[in-house]
């Protein structure tokens, strides 16, 4: 029996790779395709990778939900860091925007990792979201239907935590 939640440190290298490794066994234990298993583990990869390098460090869970027979994932990725300006949050997503555009001589960001991220929740039905507030990190949340349920929305999933 699977547990319905389950919580990943996430402060170096070390820690993307367990984050990656849990993320696919619950979409194993969920039945999601190889395919879908290895683009989530894509899509949780880069967002553990951003927790630990941009945000200083922090959380993923990956928590499943239920609705009657409806069934999904959210993989929740809290960090530590600065936090993202009100006036950056609504570009994050797009193709190579970044919030500090000197960083990317630093770690090597091309400003696609958040926009692939996007493609990969959109292209399963499902969405990603950010919340923030400058000075106090960010939250990044993928909601995920399993496959062939209906489409889930960031704001009314339509599916509550098990």
């Amino acid at each position: 029996m699977m547990a319905n939640n389950e919580v990943v440190a996430l402060q170096d290298e070390q820690d993307v790779v367990r984050a990656r490794q849990a993320v696919r066994t619950r979409m194993q234990e969920l039945k999601f395709s190889l395919v879908d298993q290895t683009k989530m583990i894509t899509a949780a990869s880069e967002l553990a990778r951003n927790t630990v390098i941009h945000g200083g460090g922090g959380q993923m869970s990956i928590e499943v939900l239920v609705n009657g027979t409806r069934t999904g994932v959210r993989l929740t990725f809290e960090d530590n860091g600065p936090g993202i300006a009100a006036n950056d949050l609504p570009h994050l997503f797009e193709r190579f925007y970044r919030v500090d555009a000197s960083r990317a001589r630093r770690s090597g960001g091309s400003g696609l990792g958040l926009a692939i991220v996007q493609a990969i929740a959109e292209a399963h039905g499902g969405s990603v979201g950010v919340t923030s507030v400058a000075g106090e990190g960010a939250t990044f949340t993928i909601v995920l239907p399993i496959a062939g349920a209906t489409k889930a929305t960031h704001k009314d999933t339509g599916l509550a935590s098990a």
